[in-house]
């Protein structure tokens, strides 16, 4: 019987998460819902010092929006203190912790003799216990680390779904240090312990992780447990090719819901930065699942791009049903004070075209339940003296005709007769003070979903 797929997402909350981090739980909650699994959200709130509530809350909200859902959690590893130092009370009853009393001072000297000698800085191993050898005297009044025997001799092994074969001598890493002085476990226990604990069986995560690895593998066997299946996703850069991080600009990933973008648009654009199914660019949610596994997850460092995401964002827009763009509008207008009714659907319809998000959707839906203000420029150039007596016999013919876009048409063709216009030369002007622009969808279906007081005011403030 084949084992439950168990992923999980584990941030730390020492800065607001971004679309380099959300990334991260995008493809674990992805191969979860793929596969039947569980999908697990823990936080790695350890840092004391750095870690905040708000910074948990712009997590959760942001996997809220975008329908991240996870079926266990979120678990704190603040509240789970005594379950690590029961598992660190066994490793260390089966020898394979010591306490080290090296001082950091001590530490440092050491250091810096290996990179005098031009070797890597590392441990040296003077506290770890071997048959036959003296230890030191133990220092007065001094609490020892306690690190863990990593094995010597021999390799950590592991096949890696993104980079492939990994082979690291053991020979390569130190003693680590697994509890503080105080007795507070280190993240590199922590995250062995909770993996252990909630049976996760695919660590999918940045790969700045890949150097806590081979560590973590060999906590895993010393507690006699086989270690997940790892995929280390490459880097996401920002547009200037750098790490994306709070401090090169990134945005929280709540920003972007507030700046119009749909939820699932984000998860297409986030899904193709590190993983692609053929050539296909957009795709809906439920495709995304049906075509992921951990197969075609990219090698190299994706790079983040605005205009993109925006053009995403336009397609997903496009194809979304009125009626549910409607309402995501309609929140955009409350924010702005402005209360939306049964014509926003058919709002949505006639302009979903021109926008790239809900925000820019709502500017042009604003101009139908708000007073609009035309542009300087654009008045002085369409609405002259010479428009005007078109304009006033306009108004009188849209007061007296039935208000729909056929009779409204009508209306309009009258006057480009009787004044002798072509088309712009009315249309033009009658958008600028209708619409506040001079460049909107065809002006009949505008001024039908307008109410006849609202154009006739307008018409006449020349």
């Amino acid at each position: 019987m084949m084992q439950k797929t168990r992923t999980r997402f584990a941030p730390s909350p020492t800065g607001f998460i971004h679309l380099g981090n959300i990334r991260s739980a995008l493809y674990p909650w992805a191969f979860a819902r793929a596969t039947g699994g569980d999908f697990i959200l823990r936080i790695e709130d350890t840092d004391l010092e750095r870690s905040t509530q708000a910074a948990v809350d712009v997590i959760i909200e942001g996997m809220r929006w975008l329908g991240l859902d996870y079926d266990e959690g979120p678990f704190y590893q603040m509240q789970r203190m005594d379950r690590y130092k029961a598992v660190l009370a066994d490793l260390h009853a089966a020898g394979h912790v010591y306490p080290c009393y090296m001082s950091v001072a001590e530490l440092d000297a050491l250091r810096e003799r290996q990179m005098a000698a031009k070797e890597k800085p590392r441990y040296d191993g003077t506290w770890r216990p071997a048959p036959g050898k003296t230890l030191p005297p133990v220092p007065a009044g001094v609490q020892p680390v306690l690190r863990f025997k990593n094995p010597q001799g021999g390799s950590v092994v592991w096949d890696d779904k993104v980079k492939g074969r990994i082979e690291i001598s053991n020979d390569e890493l130190d003693d680590l240090v697994i509890a503080r002085p105080d007795g507070t476990p280190t993240y590199n226990f922590c995250v062995v312990v909770d993996d252990m604990d909630m049976a996760i069986t695919h660590v999918i995560r940045g790969d700045d992780h890949v150097n806590n690895t081979p560590r973590q593998i060999n906590i895993f066997r010393a507690l006699g447990k086989e270690p997940p299946v790892y995929a280390h996703l490459p880097t996401v850069l920002n547009e200037q090719g750098e790490k994306m991080s709070k401090r090169n600009g990134a945005k929280p990933v709540t920003q972007y819901a507030e700046e119009g973008y749909l939820p699932d648009a984000m998860v297409n654009y986030l899904a193709r930065l590190g993983w692609s199914h053929g050539d296909d660019e957009i795709f809906s949610r439920a495709q995304f699942l049906q075509w992921f596994n951990l197969d075609h997850l990219g090698k190299s460092a994706a790079q983040f791009d605005e205009a993109k995401l925006r053009w995403v964002n336009a397609q997903h827009l496009k194809a979304m049903a009125d009626d549910a763009l409607a309402p995501l509008v309609a929140a955009v207008l409350r924010k702005r004070g402005i209360t939306a009714d049964d014509r926003l659907p058919l709002i949505c319809a006639l302009f979903k075209d021109r926008c790239d998000t809900t925000v820019a959707l709502a500017d042009w839906a604003a101009a139908f339940y708000a007073n609009i203000t035309p542009k300087p420029e654009e008045k002085a150039q369409h609405v002259t003296e010479a428009i005007k007596p078109a304009l006033a016999l306009l108004a009188e013919k849209l007061g007296a005709c039935a208000w729909d876009k056929v009779s409204i048409a009508a209306a309009i063709k009258e006057v480009l007769a009787a004044q002798g216009l072509r088309m712009p030369q009315l249309a033009m002007p009658v958008r600028v003070l209708v619409m506040g622009t001079a460049q909107t969808p065809s002006l009949d279906a505008v001024l039908a979903l307008c109410t006849r007081e609202v154009v006739i005011s307008r018409l006449n403030a020349i």
